[in-house]
C-alpha cells in the first residue's frame, strides 16, 4: 500500500502571506480614517461649534427671570412728588419639582401630577394661608387656600414652568420676617420688594405727567413690541429684561422719559430640567433704583391755571358775553412758558382726572367711559383730549392771534411800510369780477384810517385782507402758499415744538387745501386773518415765545434735571434755539406797539405786556341745518421790553377771546408773578419780608 502526501507549492504560500498582509493593512487604514474623522469632529465640536453648543446648553439648563426695580419719581419745579413709587414686599414662588413632579398612567396614558406633589402644594396653599392669617394685617384681604392655589397657575395658563409666582402682595414686617427665617422649609420661596405707583391727589398735570399699564399690556406701542422682540431673539441681557407684572409708562412723561424713570430690572437664575421646570433658584442678582425726574412746571402755577380754567367754563356757563352765555364752552388749555429758558412752568388740559385710576394694572370699564374723552393732553393733541359741547377738539383756528405774524410778513416782504396808512371801511371783497366774496371786521366794525401796528390793535381783518392775503397773492402768485407756510413754520405754527412729550401733533394747515379752500386767493385771504390754520396750545405758546423773543423759536422743556437715587446730577436741560427768523428791528418794533388790544381782565395789572386776542368761528351741523360758533384764543408775554414768560389760552366754543381765553391768562400771570416775578422779584418774597404790625 502505497501513501501519498499533499504538499503546498511555495507559490501558494506566499499568495496566503499576502492576502493576509493587505487584509491587516486595510484594517489599520480603515481604522486609521476612523479615528480620524472622530479626531476632526472633535474639533469641530470643541473649537467651531462649541460656543453656541455651550450656549444652548447653558439656555436649556438655566433660565434668567427678571426682578422688577423701584421706578423713580417725577417732581414738580418746587420737588413735590407728582409721581412716585412706595416699597411693598411680596411673596414669590418659583415651582420646583417637589411641586410639579408628574408621572403618567400606564392604562390611561394619561399624565398628572404624583400624590407626593399634590400633597406638597396642598400642604404649601394650607401654610401659607395660615400663616398669612396669624401674621398678616388683620384689615388686609383674606386669601384662601384656592386663591393660592390659583396663583400657583398649576396648568401655565399664564406662565412658563421657571417663571416666579406672585401669591401675595403687601406682606406686613411680621410675615417678611417669618418667611425670609422659615425660608429653607419653603423650597422655591422669595420674598421680593416690589413698588406700588401713586400720583399725587391734586392732579396735578396728570395728563402731561401720563399713567402707567403693565408690560404684558402695553405692546401696542412700538416701543416695548422692540422690547419684546428683543427678549425672544435673546438680544437683552437680563438687566434689561422686562416682567409681565411690570409697570411701564404708556404716556406723558411716564413714558418719554420710561428709560430713565425704570432703573435695571435685577434677576434670578433658575436651573430648570428638561421638562422646562425649574430645580432652584442658583443665583439672585438685585435690582438697581431708577432715576428722578424734575418737571419745570411750578405746582403752584399749575393748580392756579387748573383753577382758572375750571372757573372760568362755569362763569362762562352763567354770564351772558355778548348778548349770549356759553354754556357748550366745556373744556380749555393753557400753556405757560418762559420766554428766556423755554421752560414749561403750566400746561393745563381741562378737565382732568385721577390718574390712579391706572396704578392697578388695569382700568374698570365705567371708569375709562368716564375720562376717555379727555385723558390725553389737549395741548399736544386733539387725540382723546376733551370734547366741546358740539364734539370740537383741543385744536381750533387761531383767528385774529395771528395778525401780528401776518403784519410781520407783509413788512418784511415789502408788501406796505411802517408808516402807509390805510383806510378801513369795514368790509373787504375779493375773488372773480362780479362774483366777490366779502369779509367783514368782528360785529361789523368800520376801524377807519390805521398803520400796521393799529391794525393789530384794532384786529382789523379787512387791512389783513388787502395789505396781506391780497398783495401776497399779487407778488408771489401761486407761491404765495410756499411763502405763507414758511413763516408760519418758522414761528413754529405746522411744525413739532420738539416738547419731550410722545404723541404731539403739528396742528391743522388749510390753507394749503386749495380746492377745498376754492383758490389761491381764497387760502391767502382766509390765512391773513386766521381762519386757515388750527394749532396746539403748546404751538400758540411757542409762537408767542418766537415774537417775544425776536424770532427765536426756543424747543420747551418740560424737565430741568435728572438725578440719582442718591440725589446726584445725572443731566441737566437748558436753552436750546430751534431756529432764528431775521427781520428788522423797526418791523418787530411795530408788531410789539400794535399787540396792545383792550382786554378788561387785565385792568390794574401792574406791567405793560403784549397780547393778542383772537376769536376763530367753526361749523357744525344738526337737523336745523349749519350753525357757526366762536371760539377764543389769547396770547401774550410779559412784561413787553423785557419778556419773562409766554401765555396760550384756548377755550372751544368760548365766545370772544378777550372774554373767554384772557381772564384766565391773567390768573396765570399773577400765578407766575407771586412765585417767581415777572421782574425777576417774587411777590410772595416781598410779603413774605414785610415787617408785622403787632398793635394790629
Amino acid at each position: 500500500m502505497n501513501l501519498f502526501r499533499n504538499q503546498i507549492s511555495p507559490s501558494d504560500e506566499t499568495n496566503g502571506k499576502s492576502t493576509l498582509a493587505l487584509r491587516t493593512n486595510v484594517f489599520f487604514f480603515s481604522t486609521f480614517v476612523i479615528f480620524c474623522v472622530i479626531i476632526i469632529r472633535l474639533a469641530v465640536l470643541q473649537f467651531v461649534e462649541g460656543p453656541t453648543l455651550t450656549e444652548v446648553e447653558t439656555n436649556r439648563d438655566t433660565k434668567d427671570v427678571p426682578l422688577a426695580a423701584m421706578r423713580g419719581s417725577i417732581l414738580a419745579a418746587g420737588g413735590e412728588k407728582i409721581a412716585y413709587s412706595s416699597p411693598v414686599q411680596s411673596l414669590y414662588i418659583t415651582l420646583t419639582k417637589e411641586y410639579t413632579a408628574k408621572k403618567t398612567d400606564k392604562d390611561t396614558k394619561i399624565t398628572d401630577y404624583t400624590p407626593e406633589a399634590k400633597t406638597a402644594v396642598d400642604k404649601l396653599a394650607t401654610n401659607l394661608v395660615n400663616k398669612f392669617n396669624e401674621l398678616g394685617d388683620k384689615s388686609g384681604e383674606k386669601l384662601t387656600v384656592e386663591d393660592v392655589k390659583d396663583s400657583l397657575d398649576l396648568k401655565f395658563r399664564k406662565y412658563n414652568g421657571y417663571t416666579p409666582r406672585r401669591i401675595k402682595v403687601g406682606l406686613s414686617a411680621k410675615e417678611v420676617a417669618y418667611f425670609m427665617e422659615h425660608k429653607y422649609e419653603y423650597p422655591g420661596l422669595e420674598v421680593v420688594e416690589e413698588n406700588v405707583r401713586h400720583y399725587d391727589k391734586d392732579t396735578v398735570a396728570v395728563q402731561t405727567v401720563g399713567y402707567i399699564k403693565l408690560f404684558k399690556n402695553s405692546n401696542s406701542l412700538p416701543m416695548y413690541q422692540n422690547v419684546l422682540n428683543a427678549m425672544e431673539k435673546k438680544n437683552s441681557n437680563s438687566g434689561l429684561m422686562y416682567k409681565d407684572e411690570e409697570f411701564v409708562g404708556f404716556d406723558g412723561l411716564e413714558r418719554q422719559y420710561q428709560r430713565e424713570l425704570r432703573g435695571q430690572n435685577g434677576y434670578q437664575v433658575v436651573s430648570i430640567n428638561p421638562q422646562n421646570m425649574a430645580e432652584k433658584v442658583e443665583k439672585v442678582v438685585p435690582p438697581v433704583k431708577g432715576n428722578d425726574i424734575w418737571m419745570t412746571i411750578n405746582k403752584n402755577v399749575q393748580l392756579k391755571t387748573e383753577q382758572a380754567i375750571t372757573d372760568q367754563l362755569k362763569w362762562l356757563h352763567t354770564h351772558a358775553v355778548q348778548g349770549k352765555t356759553h354754556p357748550d364752552a366745556v373744556t380749555g388749555y393753557a400753556v405757560a412758558m418762559e420766554v428766556d429758558t423755554g421752560n414749561i412752568v403750566a400746561m393745563a388740559s381741562m378737565p382732568d382726572y385721577d390718574t390712579n385710576a391706572w396704578t392697578s394694572g388695569s382700568i374698570d370699564t365705567p371708569t375709562y367711559n368716564k375720562i376717555k374723552d379727555y385723558y390725553q393732553n389737549g395741548t399736544i393733541t386733539p387725540n382723546a383730549s376733551g370734547r366741546s359741547g358740539h364734539n370740537f377738539d383741543s385744536i381750533v383756528l387761531m383767528g385774529s392771534t395771528v395778525k401780528p405774524l401776518s403784519v410781520l410778513l407783509g413788512l418784511n416782504e415789502g408788501l406796505f411800510g411802517t408808516s402807509d396808512k390805510y383806510t378801513d371801511t369795514g368790509i373787504a371783497y375779493f375773488g372773480r369780477a362780479g362774483h366777490e366774496t366779502s369779509v367783514r371786521n368782528a360785529s361789523g366794525h368800520v376801524l377807519g384810517r390805521m398803520d400796521p401796528s393799529e391794525a393789530i390793535a384794532q384786529s382789523s381783518n379787512v387791512f389783513m385782507v388787502e395789505m396781506v392775503g391780497k398783495r401776497l397773492l399779487k407778488k408771489y402768485g401761486s407761491k404765495g402758499i410756499d411763502v405763507w407756510d414758511k413763516y408760519m413754520k418758522e414761528f413754529g405754527l405746522g411744525v413739532y415744538t420738539e416738547v419731550d412729550l410722545p404723541g404731539e401733533r403739528r396742528g391743522k394747515i388749510n390753507y394749503t387745501k386749495i380746492k377745498a379752500a376754492g383758490s389761491v386767493q381764497a387760502a391767502l385771504v382766509y390765512a391773513s386773518f386766521g381762519q386757515q390754520g388750527g394749532y396746539t396750545a403748546l404751538q400758540l405758546a411757542q409762537y408767542a415765545s418766537t415774537l417775544a423773543n425776536k424770532g427765536e423759536r426756543i424747543k420747551p422743556n418740560l424737565v430741568s434735571k435728572i438725578t440719582d437715587s442718591s440725589g446726584n446730577v445725572v443731566k441737566t436741560f437748558g436753552r436750546t434755539v430751534l431756529n432764528t427768523v431775521k427781520i428788522n428791528d423797526a418791523f418787530w418794533n411795530e408788531v410789539k406797539r400794535g399787540m396792545n388790544s383792550k382786554v378788561s381782565a387785565f385792568d390794574g395789572f401792574p406791567y405793560d405786556f403784549a397780547r393778542k386776542t383772537g376769536t376763530s368761528q367753526q361749523d357744525y351741523y344738526d337737523k336745523n341745518g349749519k350753525h357757526t360758533v366762536d371760539n377764543g384764543v389769547f396770547i401774550a408775554y410779559a412784561p413787553r421790553e423785557h419778556p419773562k414768560l409766554a401765555v396760550a389760552v384756548v377755550i372751544p366754543e368760548g365766545g370772544f377771546g378777550s372774554n373767554s381765553a384772557a381772564p384766565v391768562a391773567r390768573k396765570i400771570f399773577d400765578a407766575y408773578d407771586w412765585e417767581y416775578g415777572l421782574n425777576g422779584v417774587p411777590k410772595k418774597s416781598l410779603q413774605q419780608n414785610q415787617p408785622v404790625n403787632i398793635n394790629q
